[in-house]
């Protein structure tokens, strides 16, 4: 990926003990005007909903008494709008991470359901030969790769202090994963990581010694919308998270 873009200043500058801890919360943004219900991935111009503002300002407000000192962000309009209300409430930049964008994906700008959508077209069924890697999109391993140069980064950023980064679902959950030593493939319907949530790592020095998981703006998420919830055919989309 491209480099980053950082405040000068930042928390972190000059050596700090290798046993202080540092917490850095990775969350994923709030609900996305998508009217069209498409998979929308890195496309440019989707803004978060009415609502997606609502859950990134709860957000806000939960970690305000927090010792946040660094707020960073994809790239993506959904992501940077996130981080807008938290940085505001620690008057704080925001930095552009382009490590932390939405992973790559084959189905971009289609529509995607069991029935419909993109998987009813044989032209498609090529990328669906190796859930394991996967086929149809960024392969798993160099997920990894960047979500943990850039959960570094920020960690560096805010030594001895707190930081958050906005990104996407599925690089937030392949990184918890690989944190807690799972299997990198999964069902995409069982992940943890719902709309506006915080999967929060803390490090002693500079490895991971725990990971949490919190839903801060869980009663504004549409019941169809949370961990583990069944797809409901018309109803309200948030693909491409």
């Amino acid at each position: 990926m491209s480099s980053t873009t950082e405040p000068t200043g930042a928390a972190g500058d000059g050596a700090r003990p290798d046993g202080e801890l540092t917490v850095v919360h990775l969350m994923r943004h709030g609900e996305v005007h998508n009217p069209g219900g498409v998979l929308y991935g890195r496309a440019p111009g989707y803004h978060l909903s009415e609502l997606g503002r609502k859950m990134a300002d709860r957000v806000a407000e939960h970690l305000a008494d927090r010792d946040i000192r660094y707020v960073v962000a994809s790239p993506l309009e959904r992501a940077q709008e996130t981080a807008t209300p938290i940085a505001a409430a620690h008057g704080l930049p925001i930095a552009t991470d382009e490590r932390l964008i939405e992973a790559e994906n084959k189905f971009a700008g289609k529509t995607f359901g069991v029935g419909d959508g993109a998987l009813r077209r044989p032209a498609n069924w090529k990328y669906l030969t190796n859930p394991f890697r996967p086929s149809w999109g960024e392969p798993y391993a160099e997920q990894v790769v960047r979500m943990t140069a850039a959960l570094g980064a920020a960690r560096d950023a805010a030594r001895g202090h707190e930081a958050v980064c906005v990104s996407h679902q599925l690089p937030i959950w392949i990184m918890r994963s690989f944190a807690e030593h799972r299997r990198l493939w999964h069902d995409p319907r069982k992940r943890q990581c719902t709309l506006a949530s915080l999967t929060t790592f803390t490090f002693r020095g500079d490895e991971i010694v725990s990971v949490g998981y919190s839903e801060p703006a869980i009663d504004l998420v549409p019941a169809h919308l949370r961990a583990g919830a069944k797809p409901v055919k018309g109803a309200g989309k948030a693909y491409g998270a």
